[in-house]
Parts: C-alpha cells; structure tokens; sequence
C-alpha cells in the first residue's frame, strides 16, 4: 500500500534539525493502520520503500531525495538497443515519460512515482543513481536529476 503517515514523524524532523543523521523507514517502514481504538495495529502488507522515503522526506521538509537503486540513472527504452540515459529531466518530462510506458512497475516506475510526489509537496530536486554511483552523482557526473 501507498504509505498514509510517518510515525513519529515530528521526532525524526526534531533529530535532523539538530544534525543527526536519521535511518529511518528501511524497506518501506512495518505496515499498519490506526484500528477502531485508534491504536496502530499491523498489517499483512508490504509499503513501497520509495514512497516511504518520498513521504519522509516531506515530513522532515528535505529539499532533496536520493534514490538509490542498481542502475546509475533513468533510461528510455531500457534494456533494449535504443536504450538512452537521462541525465536531466523536469517533472513535466518524467510524466510524459511515464505515460509513454518508459518506466516498467516494479522497478523504475515507483521511483518516478517517489519522484513526482515528493517534488510535488516539498522537494527541489531528486538525485536517482545506484550505490556504486553515489560519489559521482555527488559531483554532477552520475544519476538522473529531477526537478520541478
């Protein structure tokens, strides 16, 4: 399910004004709803990890969203011989992009989801790129950026 709310949202906001690094909502966060007592009870469900991060980093109000994955950036017409790296693309771009079906569910497509929402509430940019591209992403010669 799409995450709804960040438990103890205020409290990560709080540590990350005071310069601490926050791990927070691996994997997706542990899934739950608010029952009839309005106590948080588990579900059998899985969250998708890059909504969750999206939605975190609304709730701490970051201006940047780093999604990290195993390739080094966004492609059109991936895995295929006309496949072409997107170093740059607007949110305008990446709907369109979307909606042309560049982006398989599963894998690319919810990172873009991730993107467009977090872009859409608070952020500035979102840097996609894999581990091993962090550090040139860092300096501008990896990953797909995305902004408004």
């Amino acid at each position: 399910p799409v995450p709804q709310f960040i438990e103890h949202g205020k409290s990560i906001q709080t540590l990350v004004d005071h310069g601490i690094v926050v791990i927070a909502s691996g994997g997706g966060g542990i899934p739950a709803y608010l029952n009839e007592s309005g106590n948080l009870e588990g579900i059998d469900a899985v969250v998708d990890k890059d909504l969750s991060a999206a939605l975190l980093g609304r709730v701490i109000k970051s201006h940047e969203l780093w999604i990290i994955t195993d390739v080094d950036r966004v492609y059109l017409y991936y895995g295929t011989e006309k496949e072409k790296p997107i170093n740059e693309m607007t949110v305008s771009e990446a709907i369109q992009y979307a909606d042309e079906g560049h982006f398989q569910a599963g894998s690319m497509a919810p990172k873009i989801q991730a993107a467009l929402y977090f872009l859409q509430y608070h952020g500035d940019k979102v840097v996609i790129t894999s581990i091993d591209g962090i550090t040139e992403a860092i300096n501008g010669n990896n990953g797909t950026i995305i902004r408004n």
